[in-house]
């Protein structure tokens, strides 16, 4: 039972300007829901059809199926009161009660006399029926409507504490098991560590992202693929730009005038080849090292959330498990590092390869040499050569150079086609460099890293797994609270709609 308070159009001594639509605005909100049953007071000696909550009433329940109006101060208007509530000009579904009001000190039990005996012998109200008049009348009424209102929602009451019912229980089991020994730690911890390993191997190994659909940041292996293609584009870029940056076979001549000997002419030392090769490796050097750091960098902003992700109940243990993580990246990062400085010095090294495509290309430039030699030969022919692989080039200047031209076209030949397969040696070894360093992150290195980060000696994650976050156990208590007190609502509804079924009141 609600008492609302009364409308006010006209705000007096300080009330706001508003007061009439907040004074609405909450009478609309207790009368709105079909549950409410609308007791409307009207006052005998006004006209019913004037009245604001007549209207306000009708708004919510025009039917008037849940409307009941309380006719107040019958004896000081006596006067077509029976007309009023029998004629029901304004629509009041359940009926009018008309009673009296209590007068000064009159106590309960005598205002109740009271008005027995006024509508008992006044010659006008005694006339208006017996089932409509008195407070024990309405008192009556309302047990009667509220009962037939509140057997009309008991099913969706039903249905909407069910509903509850479950997704509180729903919402208890998403969170985390209590852990109360170190044997369930243990076990939810490794659990934690199954979960991330399967969802890694996922994403970096096989390639899928059904967990992360929308994230493209997360759909590693087409991410890996897209930076290995840069990478491969970045090895030839710098190439071609050295390239053109020379003036053709002028690098290759100066190297073979200071590593003149004591030895057959027109034979091409082995270390003129090294020492060219050594100067493209070291113009290329920096960009394996700059791709393996972009790399791990990559790879730890989707490490992280993958482990935050399947540890997100446990947020006690998510500094450590962060940690871990990028710790393990910095010495796989490190690895792969020491990894490349040792493939460009190897690289360096020696100049070797198995692969026939290294002769096919030489043999295939090597056919413009006749051609080259005879420019070289005949200052009347053209200055320009068209070298298939290479491109027209400018060859005039190196006619001053006739001894060392021969070896120096040779030489550039020879790089030409061993270059081609040091960059793709470059970029393959690359690729199964990291894809083997992924895979054993996931396989073997993570679980160690996150062991000892978190059972070692120091780490103590076993004990902070025990102590439940304030939020979680908070969270805990108010679900149980809650599906405690439904399950008590959804027995006691039962029990009344039982009764409802078997008595029928």
């Amino acid at each position: 039972m609600v008492d609302l308070p009364g409308i006010t159009r006209v705000p007096v001594h300080g009330q706001p300007e508003d007061i009439y639509e907040q004074i609405s605005a909450i009478i609309m909100e207790y009368i709105k829901p079909e549950e409410s049953i609308i007791l409307n007071v009207l006052s005998a000696t006004v006209d019913f059809s004037t009245c604001e909550s007549i209207r306000m009433s009708q708004k919510v329940d025009k039917t008037g199926e849940r409307t009941l109006a309380v006719v107040t101060k019958a004896d000081k208007s006596p006067e077509g009161l029976l007309e009023k509530v029998t004629a029901d000009d304004v629509n009041i579904g359940l009926g009018y009660v008309c009673v009296r009001n209590r007068i000064g000190d009159e106590s309960y039990e005598e205002a109740r006399a009271v008005e027995a005996m006024l509508f008992e012998t006044h010659p006008l109200l005694s006339k208006i029926h017996k089932s409509i008049v008195g407070i024990p009348v309405l008192a009556q009424k309302l047990v009667q409507i509220q009962a037939t209102i509140i057997s009309k929602c008991l099913p969706d009451i039903v249905r909407k504490i069910n509903d509850k019912l479950t997704a509180s229980v729903a919402e208890l089991n998403k969170l985390p098991l209590q852990l109360k020994s170190v044997p369930e730690a243990v076990t939810a911890f490794m659990r934690i560590i199954s979960s991330a390993k399967e969802s890694l191997r996922k994403i970096f190994i096989r390639g899928e992202f059904d967990e992360y659909p929308d994230e493209k940041e997360m759909h590693c292996t087409a991410r890996l693929a897209e930076m290995l293609s840069a990478y491969s584009e970045d090895l030839q870029s710098i190439s071609i730009q050295s390239e053109q940056n020379q003036t053709f076979l002028v690098e290759e001549i100066s190297i073979l005038e200071e590593a003149k000997g004591i030895n057959l002419p027109n034979f091409l030392p082995r270390s003129v080849f090294l020492i060219s090769l050594q100067k493209k490796v070291r113009a290329i050097s920096a960009t394996p090292d700059e791709f393996v750091n972009k790399f791990w960098e990559y790879l730890q902003g989707v490490l992280v959330p993958v482990l935050m992700k399947h540890s997100e109940n446990y947020p006690q243990l998510q500094p450590s498990i962060r940690r871990a993580a990028q710790s393990l990246v910095s010495k796989k990062r490190e690895q792969s590092v020491d990894w490349v400085l040792q493939i460009i010095e190897m690289e360096k090294l020696t100049d070797y390869t198995c692969n026939p495509e290294y002769a096919a290309t030489w043999h295939d430039l090597m056919k413009s040499q006749d051609q080259f030699m005879i420019i070289m030969n005949d200052r009347k022919k053209s200055t320009t050569l068209e070298i298939n692989g290479i491109g027209e080039v400018e060859v005039g200047h190196l006619r001053n150079h006739l001894v060392v031209a021969q070896q120096a076209f040779d030489l550039k030949m020879r790089m030409t086609a061993y270059w081609k397969i040091v960059l793709r040696r470059l970029v393959d070894s690359m690729a199964l460099h990291l894809l083997f360093s992924s895979q054993n992150l996931v396989n073997k290195d993570l679980e160690t890293e996150m062991v000892n980060e978190l059972m070692g000696p120091h780490g103590g994650g076993l004990e902070r797994m025990l102590e439940e976050s304030p939020s979680v156990a908070d969270k805990r208590d108010r679900l149980n609270g809650s599906i405690r007190l439904l399950r008590e609502s959804k027995e006691t509804v039962a029990e009344i709609m039982d009764n409802i079924a078997a008595y029928g009141d």
